[in-house]
């Protein structure tokens, strides 16, 4: 159980330093990197000075020279955002199991691992916790006293059972207004939504893309359970985790059918973001922690 192993490593803390630990000792190169500088003013272009940062379609307006200038900006801002709504509890017999965790529990051990990360690049990171709104917001900042606070609020999820509903559009349109600089937002959710609100959530991952965040997004569930409703050909009871509501039938019988349409959703939401230049990480928990977040990070220290 991932709570015995936790509880043995002492911390969800001293976990994510084994797991960065070995990234770092297998020499890989950094996931992320700080944004370039960004633009501040113009100045009038110093006879002898390096024509580097002359602004040529200005002088092309106004013949003169004039030399942008940049506001540093060398370290990076990271804001994580974890949808902690009930259905992320899925699957319950994974609730704590270290080899293949629930949505909800995968989503905190990356989590971890990331804002470790981060902290030994002296970078700035936060956290959200969204369900029907923002439940936590913790700014970015880069110390070790609110490393060990986000870490503590980590932990404590762990062991989170309530029953809490989502409205994880409204709850992402509300981080994007709070995120007042540029930053690198990355999104945990399952993105089980009723169709009405697909295109709800859709407009608010196109909010923070507008308001200049790079995206990142965890597609989180289930493969086989939730994608292809992969059980036994007898009837179940389904009970919806944030509403308590059941449903008595025999998956075989609408199982193409659900399949088809599960699929169809998640293509869409990868086709969408491509076209809004989102990073999209499918995450299948049943394949466990390891091979999920150690490919990305991987993939990532290859493209920077």
């Amino acid at each position: 159980m991932l709570q015995e192993q936790i509880t043995r490593y002492k911390s969800l803390d001293f976990f994510a330093r084994q797991i960065v630990e070995g990234f770092i000792t297998g020499r890989h190169r950094s996931p992320f990197h700080g944004f370039s500088a960004e633009f501040s003013d113009y100045r009038q272009y110093n006879s002898g000075e390096s024509t580097k940062n002359i602004d040529w379609r200005l002088y092309a307006r106004t013949d003169k020279l004039y030399v942008k200038q940049f506001q540093e900006e060398t370290n990076l801002r990271c804001q994580l955002l974890i949808d902690h709504s009930s259905s992320m509890l899925f699957p319950r017999e994974g609730q704590g199991d270290f080899e293949h965790p629930n949505k909800l529990t995968f989503a905190l051990l990356a989590s971890a691992v990331l804002i470790e990360l981060l902290y030994r690049q002296r970078d700035a990171f936060g956290l959200s916790l969204l369900s029907s709104g923002i439940d936590s917001f913790v700014p970015p900042r880069s110390n070790e006293a609110h490393r060990q606070h986000i870490f503590g609020l980590l932990e404590r999820q762990l062991s989170v059972s309530d029953q809490q509903p989502t409205d994880i559009c409204n709850a992402i349109h509300l981080t994007a207004e709070q995120l007042h600089r540029r930053s690198l937002v990355v999104l945990f959710t399952d993105a089980l939504l009723p169709s009405d609100q697909w295109d709800s959530f859709l407009d608010a991952l196109r909010h923070l893309r507008h308001n200049k965040h790079e995206v990142v997004l965890f597609h989180t569930l289930h493969k086989s359970k939730e994608l292809s409703l992969d059980y036994d050909s007898r009837p179940y009871r389904f009970i919806d985790l944030e509403s308590g509501r059941h449903l008595q039938l025999n998956p075989a019988e609408i199982a193409e059918a659900y399949s088809a349409q599960m699929h169809r959703m998640q293509a869409d939401l990868q086709q969408h973001a491509l076209q809004y230049r989102i990073d999209y990480q499918p995450v299948d928990v049943a394949l466990g922690f390891h091979q999920v977040i150690l490919p990305f990070l991987l993939r990532r220290s290859k493209l920077m």
